[in-house]
């Protein structure tokens, strides 16, 4: 969960968080993709889609528009997905600057 500790106009916000570049991409409903490492520490923001996403250490979960995801897997046997509805996957890619701190925060249960 993003930590949104600020206010102003009604809204809450969070801090600033330095970025490098984004970019965007899209697969087509049905695609998957076997295990590999996040080319950089990055945020993974879903925006259509949803694909089960599994984790080197065998832990699977399932991502939905609106999910924004820190990749930072950069080494090891990084993490595979495959998408599961017939929507093609379109996300953003937020690669962020070197030893960035992220706002986010244990979702209250």
């Amino acid at each position: 969960m993003i930590d949104l500790p600020k206010g102003e106009r009604g809204d809450i916000l969070s801090d600033k968080i330095m970025a490098s570049s984004i970019s965007f991409r899209e697969t087509r409903s049905g695609g998957t993709f076997a295990p590999h490492d996040a080319p950089a520490r990055q945020f993974v923001i879903t925006l259509s889609g949803t694909l089960e996403f599994k984790t080197a250490k065998n832990e699977t979960f399932i991502i939905r528009p609106g999910d924004i995801l820190l990749a930072e897997d950069t080494t090891g046997t990084g993490h595979s997905w495959r998408l599961v509805d017939d929507q093609p996957w379109r996300r953003a890619y937020v690669i962020l600057a070197p030893n960035v701190a992220v706002p986010f925060r244990k979702a209250d249960r």
